[in-house]
């Protein structure tokens, strides 16, 4: 068997012992199309032309298909497209959906059908022995983790074993349904026979964009659970490779992220803050067909062209000579030796 159908069927299916645009259009079958340097216009700003400029270049270099929407905010708050390519497309979400899990979990407890605190039994044979994640390592089974334990490992180090956790508490018919109740009826988690297990699912970069909106607008989730969310996908230990890999420590506190990988899929969504706390730039890059698709690595081109990507999009939405005060400042991180 495969190591395909290994983790997929790990991830979908349970057994008998467990009940888990401005620059370019089109829709995203060529590498990258030529951008349209036409379709610029005097109210388009710099940045979002940067930002155009910075993710055709690098997309183009790296080869393979790329769909993405990618916006930095106006002054008034609302979206300036700098990317749309592809943005309609329904694509595997692959790990991105995990946010959207999350959400849907985080909309019970706001509802008070669910607690943070609540706990989780963690069996042998809810663990997946193998991809991502830390339950697997345990070894010590059964144990109980809180539902906030799980969410938070689903959302920093992209555990798998967490999505059938949160299958328990959460199955996957209601939280496409929770998800189709708030707007995004293409972001869906893919049913399997057992009702509290599920593949991943599908998305578009549009839904994948605009959910992120939403959560940073406050209008996605309660202050709580919204805060709960951003802390998780702002942290240290979140996906260091892809668009933070070029970061300072201080500059990796300003971006919230999510990564997905699998096959030959690479793909990323989060959100980037200016140096006052304010969003500023929302990302929704979905890549596949590039080269080495066996390298889960930094070097993937894909992962690689997104590292090109991080450094320069905060460049062109940092103000000069604002960044570094502000963001120690600010900075919440303090490593411990222990003791």
């Amino acid at each position: 068997m495969s190591t395909t159908v290994n983790r997929r069927t790990a991830l979908g299916f349970g057994t008998a012992a467990t009940a888990g645009l401005v620059f370019g259009t089109g829709s995203g079958a060529s590498a990258a199309p030529t951008p349209d340097r036409g379709a610029a216009t005097d109210a388009i700003g710099p940045a979002e032309r940067r930002v155009g400029k910075i993710y055709y270049r690098a997309s183009t270099e790296a080869g393979g298909t790329w769909r993405a929407r990618i916006s930095v905010n106006a002054p008034d708050g609302s979206a300036l497209t700098a990317v749309d390519q592809g943005s309609d497309d329904r694509v595997e979400a692959y790990s991105v959906n995990k946010v959207a899990v999350a959400v849907a979990v985080l909309d019970k407890v706001d509802r008070g059908l669910l607690q943070l605190n609540q706990t989780v039994e963690v069996s042998a044979a809810i663990v997946i022995p193998d991809g991502d994640g830390i339950f697997r390592l345990d070894g010590a089974y059964p144990s109980t983790v809180t539902v906030g334990h799980a969410l938070a490992a689903l959302l920093t180090v992209s555990d798998d074993t967490s999505v059938r956790l949160c299958g328990l508490v959460c199955p996957a018919l209601e939280i496409n349904q929770i998800l189709v109740a708030k707007g995004f009826p293409n972001t869906q988690v893919e049913p399997v026979a057992n009702p509290n297990r599920f593949f991943l699912g599908a998305t578009t970069p549009r839904e994948t964009h605009d959910l992120l909106r939403a959560l940073v607008a406050g209008t996605l989730l309660s202050p709580a659970s919204t805060a709960f969310l951003l802390a998780a996908l702002r942290s240290p230990i979140a996906y260091p490779d892809g668009i933070r890999h070029d970061m300072s420590s201080a500059d990796r506190e300003r971006v919230a992220t999510k990564a997905g990988w699998f096959n030959g899929g690479r793909n990323e969504a989060g959100i980037m803050f200016g140096t006052d706390g304010t969003p500023r730039l929302t990302y929704a890059i979905f890549a596949d067909g590039q080269a080495d698709p066996d390298n889960f690595g930094p070097t993937h081109p894909a992962t690689h062209a997104r590292s090109v990507m991080g450094r320069r999009f905060l460049e062109a939405i940092t103000e000069p000579g604002t960044a570094a005060a502000t963001s120690r400042a600010r900075s919440a991180y303090r490593p411990s030796n222990g003791g």
